[in-house]
C-alpha cells in the first residue's frame, strides 16, 4: 500500500557511486546494493547514440557545404579535431546547413552522432556545460555511478573516451565559446556549432568560421517553388520574387509564407505580396526591435490560422521546456490536440522532434509567447501553464507508483486542472525512460514553479523524480531539484516537505561522496521531526545519520544508531523498517568482526522481513546471515542459506546481490575442497558484477584475485 508518510518507509532502491556501499538502509528505505535495482535497472546496455535531428529542406547552399568540406580535409591530414562555427541571423539556417553537412558523413564516423541545444536564445538560460557533457557521457556509455561531478572531470573523461572514437558532435544555438570548449570531443572527430554570434574565441581551437548570409533572389525562389509545389511561382515568377524579397531571404520566413499559401491553393502570390509588405510597414512603424522580416511572416502565418491552432499556438509559448509532446498539447488546449499539432506543423510554426514530440524554432517560440501575452488575460496563461506543469507533476507521480509501488508518496496538489496524464502502462523499464527523456522539462519546471506562483510543485516534482535518481543517478539534477524544492518548502512553512527534500537529497549528497553534507541534512530533518513531536519520523532518520557515519568510517557511532532506530521503528508502527534497520546494524557488526552479535541481527532481520513478505530484503538478510555463519565454519547452515537467497534474488534479476551470494557460495565450495564448483561460482559472479557496471569494484577485484589464484594453482 501507498502511504502518506513524512520518511521513505516502502522503498527499495539503489545508490550508487563510491559514497555507497552494498546492503545499506536509509531510514526505513534498503537502497540496494551498488548497481543493483532490480528489474528497473536490469539489461540497460550502452548503444551507439544516433541523436541528430532530422533532415531540414535545404536550398542553395553548395558553397557552404564544400567549404566545411575542405576543412574536415584538411583537418584529417593534419591529424587533428574538424571544429567548424556555423553563424548568422535568426532564420537563416545555420542548423539545417550543419545537419546536412554533418549526416551526409555518417558512413565515415561509425561511432556516432551526439547533439546538444545549448538554449542560447531559451527563455530559462542557456544550458550548463556539465549537465551537457554529463549526458554525452551516459549516450556513450558511462554508468552513473562513473559519473565525475567536476565539469573539468567530465570535459576529461569525455576527451579520453572520445579519442580514438570518430563521432559526429552538434552544439546548436551556442552562446559562448567558453560553454562550448569543454564539449569538443577528443581525436578526428567532427563537431559543428551554430550560434546567432561569431565566435572568434574558438580559432584557437582550429575552428573554421562561416558566415551565413541570407539567400540569394533565386535560391529564396526555389525554396519557395519547392514550399508550394502546384506551378504558381512558375505562372507569378515576379510576384514571387517580391514575396521572397519581403522576406529578406530568410529561410525560415520563406517557409513559413509558403506554408500559409500552400494551405490556399487559389490564392494569387500578389495578394501574400501586399500583405506581407503592409505587415512589414506596420511593424517598422512600431519601431518594434528584432527580425522584422520573420516577424511578418509569422503574424500573416498566425491570422491564417484556425481558432483552436492559434490558440494553442499562443499556449505552447508559455511552455517551460525545449521540446514537448502531444499530451503536453492536450494538457494546453483542454482536449485532444492532434490534429490542431499537425495544423501548426503544417504552417512551418512547429518542428517535428520526433516520436510525437515537437519543439519551436526560437523565434517562432518567442513570437508565440509574444501573443499569448498579447491575446490571453494572466489568469488564463497561469491556468494554461498550471495544466502544463501538473501534467508533468501528475505523470511523473504515476511514474513514480509504476516504479516503487511501496515508496510513501506525500499528497500532490494541483491545480483546478483537468490534470492530463500520459499513458506510461506498467512497465517500470518505459517509466523510468520517460522520467529520463522528459528530465530537462522536468527541472525547468522545478526551478520555474516559485517564481510562476506554486512553489509546492517544486518540491512535490522533485519528490515523484526520486525513482530516477535513486536508479539511474542524475546526481547533479538530484542536488539541485531538491535545493530548489527545499526552499520553497521552508517559504510554505511545510516541515514535513522540508524534512523530504533533506532525507532524499541527502541520500544523493552521499553518492556525490558529501558525507558531512548528508549527515547535517539528516539531522537536521531529525531536529524538524522532533521539534513537530513526529516520532516515526525522527526515527527513520536515525537510519540515515548512522549511514553517514558508516560511509565516515565511524562503525561504532553508526551502530549506536541503528541500533536505536532497530528498537524506536517498531515501537512507532514500523516492524518492516525495523527489520531494515537490524539488517544494518548486523551489516556493521559482521564488518567489525562481531560475528555472534552480527547472527543475532541477521536472524532478527530475516524473520522480520519475512514476516513482511519482503522477499528481496529477506532474501540479503539470508546472505548476510549466511557469511555470518561461514566465517564462523558453520558450514552447513551457511550453505542452506545462500542456496536459497540465491534463487530468491535470481527470480528478482537483483544482479549485484546474486554476485555477492554467489561469492560466498564460492568460498563455501574452497572450505568444501571443491575447486571446480568455486571457479563456477567465482566466474559467474565476476560476470555478474560486469553486467551492472560493476568490474572495477572492489568486490570484483577480489573475485578477479581469486580466479587468478585458481589460475596460478591449475598451471602449476
Amino acid at each position: 500500500m501507498r502511504g502518506q508518510g513524512h520518511g521513505h518507509n516502502e522503498l527499495s532502491g539503489t545508490v550508487h557511486g563510491p559514497a555507497v556501499q552494498a546492503g545499506t538502509v536509509y531510514g526505513g528505505i534498503h537502497i540496494r546494493a551498488e548497481a543493483d535495482a532490480g528489474p528497473a535497472d536490469h539489461g540497460r546496455t550502452p548503444q551507439t547514440p544516433w541523436q541528430l535531428p532530422p533532415l531540414a529542406r535545404l536550398t542553395d547552399r553548395t558553397t557552404e557545404l564544400e567549404a566545411l568540406e575542405r576543412h574536415r580535409a584538411r583537418s584529417a591530414r593534419e591529424g587533428c579535431l574538424t571544429l567548424a562555427a556555423v553563424s548568422g541571423l535568426g532564420g537563416v539556417g545555420k542548423t539545417a546547413v550543419a545537419l546536412t553537412w554533418l549526416h551526409t558523413l555518417r558512413p565515415h564516423f561509425p561511432d556516432g552522432q551526439l547533439y546538444a541545444d545549448l538554449g542560447a536564445q531559451s527563455p530559462s538560460g542557456p544550458a550548463a556545460p556539465d549537465e551537457v557533457v554529463g549526458r554525452f557521457l551516459r549516450a556513450l556509455g558511462v554508468p552513473a555511478r562513473q559519473m565525475p561531478t567536476a565539469l573539468a572531470d567530465r570535459a576529461a573523461l569525455y576527451r579520453s573516451l572520445t579519442a580514438s572514437r570518430r563521432l559526429v558532435v552538434l552544439l546548436d544555438d551556442a552562446a559562448t565559446a567558453a560553454q562550448v570548449r569543454p564539449l569538443l570531443p577528443g581525436g578526428q572527430s567532427i563537431t559543428a556549432v551554430t550560434s546567432r554570434r561569431r565566435m572568434p574565441g574558438l580559432t584557437v581551437d582550429g575552428s573554421h568560421s562561416l558566415h551565413l548570409e541570407p539567400l540569394a533572389t533565386e535560391a529564396a525562389v526555389e525554396l519557395l517553388e519547392v514550399t508550394l509545389a502546384d506551378g504558381r511561382v512558375a505562372a507569378q515568377p515576379d510576384e514571387a520574387r517580391a514575396l521572397v524579397e519581403l522576406c529578406a531571404g530568410l529561410p525560415l520566413a520563406v517557409r513559413v509564407a509558403g506554408a500559409r499559401l500552400a494551405a490556399r491553393p487559389r490564392r494569387q502570390i500578389t495578394t501574400m505580396v501586399r500583405a506581407l509588405a503592409e505587415e512589414r510597414g506596420r511593424l517598422e512603424a512600431l519601431a518594434i526591435e528584432g527580425d522584422h522580416n520573420v516577424r511578418a511572416a509569422l503574424d500573416l502565418s498566425y491570422q491564417g490560422l484556425s481558432p483552436d491552432a492559434a490558440r494553442l499556438y499562443r499556449l505552447l509559448g508559455l511552455h517551460p521546456g525545449p521540446e514537448f509532446g502531444s499530451t503536453v498539447a492536450e494538457a494546453a488546449l483542454v482536449r485532444d490536440a492532434t490534429e490542431v499539432l499537425d495544423a501548426l506543423h503544417d504552417a512551418n510554426l512547429l518542428i517535428d522532434a520526433g516520436e510525437e514530440r515537437y519543439r519551436f524554432h526560437d523565434l517562432v517560440r518567442l513570437h508565440a509567447t509574444a501573443k499569448a501575452e498579447e491575446e490571453e488575460s494572466p489568469e488564463e496563461r497561469a491556468a494554461a501553464l498550471r495544466r502544463m506543469v501538473d501534467h508533468y507533476l501528475a505523470t511523473a507521480t504515476r511514474a513514480e507508483e509504476i516504479v516503487d509501488p511501496q515508496h510513501r508518496t506525500m499528497p500532490r496538489g494541483y491545480g483546478p486542472g483537468p490534470v492530463i496524464t500520459a499513458d506510461l502502462g506498467d512497465d517500470a523499464e518505459g517509466a523510468l525512460d520517460w522520467l529520463e527523456s522528459e528530465l530537462p522539462n522536468l527541472m525547468t519546471v522545478i526551478h520555474r514553479a516559485r517564481p510562476a506562483g506554486f512553489p509546492a510543485v517544486a518540491w512535490q516534482l522533485a519528490d515523484a523524480l526520486w525513482p530516477l535518481f535513486l536508479r539511474r543517478k542524475f546526481y547533479d539534477q538530484w542536488r539541485a531539484a531538491h535545493r530548489e524544492g527545499l526552499v520553497a518548502a521552508e517559504e510554505l512553512g511545510d516541515t514535513a516537505a522540508q524534512c523530504r527534500m533533506l532525507t532524499s537529497g541527502g541520500v544523493g549528497e552521499l553518492g556525490l561522496e558529501s558525507h558531512e553534507r548528508a549527515l547535517e541534512m539528516f539531522e537536521r530533518a531529525a531536529r524538524t521531526f522532533r521539534a513537530a513531536g513526529n516520532s516515526l519520523g525522527y526515527a527513520r532518520t536515525l537510519n540515515y545519520q548512522g549511514l553517514a557515519h558508516q560511509r565516515l568510517g565511524r562503525l561504532d557511532q553508526a551502530a549506536e544508531l541503528f541500533e536505536r532506530a532497530a528498537a524506536e521503528l517498531p515501537a512507532c508502527g514500523d516492524r518492516r523498517a525495523g527489520g531494515l534497520a537490524r539488517l544494518n546494524l548486523a551489516d556493521v557488526a559482521l564488518a567489525q568482526g562481531l560475528l555472534e552479535k552480527a547472527t543475532t541481527d541477521a536472524e532478527a532481520a530475516c524473520a522480520t522481513l519475512r514476516e513482511a513478505g519482503d522477499a528481496y530484503n529477506a532474501a540479503r538478510a539470508a546472505t548476510l546471515l549466511g557469511r555470518a555463519y561461514l566465517a564462523r565454519d558453520l558450514l552447513d547452515p551457511a550453505e542452506g542459506l545462500l542456496s536459497t537467497a540465491l534463487t530468491t534474488l535470481r527470480g528478482m534479476a537483483a544482479d549485484y546481490e546474486t554476485a555477492r551470494t554467489l561469492e560466498s557460495l564460492a568460498r563455501l565450495a574452497e572450505r568444501r575442497g571443491l575447486p571446480d564448483l568455486a571457479r563456477g561460482h567465482y566466474q559467474e559472479a565476476l560476470d555478474l558484477y560486469g553486467s551492472v557496471g560493476r568490474a572495477e569494484s572492489e568486490a570484483a577485484q577480489a573475485v578477479q584475485a581469486r580466479l587468478a589464484q585458481w589460475e596460478h594453482r591449475a598451471e602449476g
